[in-house]
């Protein structure tokens, strides 16, 4: 009989957190898979973005709504930097509502587009905004539904490339799991690729699933009522996807919360008490690492949160460090893990968290309205 996160398939389907155990136990194998679909089709992908790219002033707007938006939050810092060019990260949920804030008219634009389903109103809106607003706009899609509407509507357009992801991808549970994680990689792959980086921290996170699992699952057993994440650069947006993913699994029993570690001083760690979990996403840059390190010392000495842990190349028993958008892949499996044990210990079901329906896989209720230009 087949185990996922030390579960067995029989219970977790009593329990109805197959689906989420099972996606979450893939993403090794899905990131493989994932940086094998664009070199397939690498020669295409590099032909359509380098008249693109060669572009003045371009402007490269990752986006996408909840967990889809974090996919930009998490990878824009390191691209800017290995890159020299400026990457952005605005939400759907942002340019849909506020279109002429975020839109230039007079910059050429490279909209970056991560959905899971490609159904979310507010996915094909802003394809449909930015080609409204700017005057020269082109959009690189990568969806895990190849029937989504965001897909369809990208078919035979000529300002339109998009990439569907590996079969799988396109998460049956509730919460994103190796939907997010595999856009994650796509667009590192084509954007910055580093295949000795994924495939470290690939074999480490499958040594995780398979050796430390059980020790997290004991973790999890303690109480906590608030959960905190923490994290610098890049890793402030992976911190944004791992409280997301504690507050959609829990139900919203335990709240969570995200800021960097040198904001965390600045009001917000007033929150802390003795049913606080506190992670802290560490850097492997020396000079951002110190900062971490000192709030972590003051957090232990404090003594008022529950538990303070710092994530970091050694807590996956890899030798030598990555850099901090590839040790993002590792980082978010520990605290996608850990959200599916205090879901399990609420006697939540982790594939349908709400099932009375006030949130939904797909989002519903919103209303498009036509913009209207002043």
């Amino acid at each position: 009989m087949s185990t996922w996160l030390t579960y067995s398939d029989e219970y977790l389907n009593e329990n109805n957190a197959l689906w989420t155990a099972k996606e979450i136990c893939q993403q090794p194998e899905i990131w493989r898979q994932a940086a094998a679909n664009v070199a397939s089709k690498f020669s295409e992908i590099s032909d359509w973005l380098e008249p693109i790219m060669a572009k003045d002033d371009l402007r490269i707007i990752f986006t996408g709504a909840g967990t889809s938006a974090y996919v930009g939050e998490t990878i824009v810092p390191h691209l800017t930097q290995v890159s020299g060019r400026k990457f952005e990260a605005i939400s759907t949920t942002d340019i849909v509502s506020n279109p002429q804030q975020y839109l230039i008219e007079s910059n050429p634009t490279l909209l970056v587009s991560c959905a899971r389903s490609g159904n979310s109103p507010e996915s094909v809106a802003a394809v449909e905004l930015a080609n409204a607003i700017v005057g020269d706009c082109s959009h690189l899609v990568l969806t895990c539904n190849p029937n989504g509407e965001l897909a369809a509507k990208s078919e035979d357009l000529p300002n339109v490339f998009s990439l569907i992801m590996p079969d799988g991808t396109l998460d049956q549970s509730f919460a994103m799991t190796s939907s997010f994680t595999s856009m994650v990689v796509t667009a590192l792959t084509i954007f910055s690729p580093s295949p000795e980086q994924l495939e470290k921290v690939t074999a480490a996170t499958q040594q995780f699933l398979d050796n430390g699992i059980s020790d997290l699952k004991s973790h999890a057993s303690r109480r906590i009522d608030r959960f905190v994440v923490l994290g610098s650069g890049g890793l402030q947006g992976l911190a944004r996807e791992a409280a997301l993913k504690m507050l959609e699994l829990t139900a919203g029993n335990v709240l969570s919360y995200c800021e960097s570690p040198l904001g965390f001083r600045h009001g917000p760690k007033s929150l802390v008490n003795k049913y606080t979990e506190i992670i802290c996403l560490t850097s492997s840059d020396l000079y951002t690492s110190r900062y971490e390190h000192d709030l972590i010392k003051e957090l232990v000495n404090d003594a008022q949160a529950s538990n303070v842990t710092a994530l970091n190349a050694s807590t996956f028993a890899m030798k030598d460090s990555v850099d901090d958008v590839w040790a993002a892949l590792p980082y978010i499996v520990y605290c996608q893990s850990y959200a599916f044990f205090k879901s399990l210990n609420a006697n939540i079901s982790p594939d349908n968290p709400c099932p009375t329906g006030e949130v939904n896989r797909v989002v519903q209720g919103v209303t498009i309205y036509p913009l209207q230009c002043n």
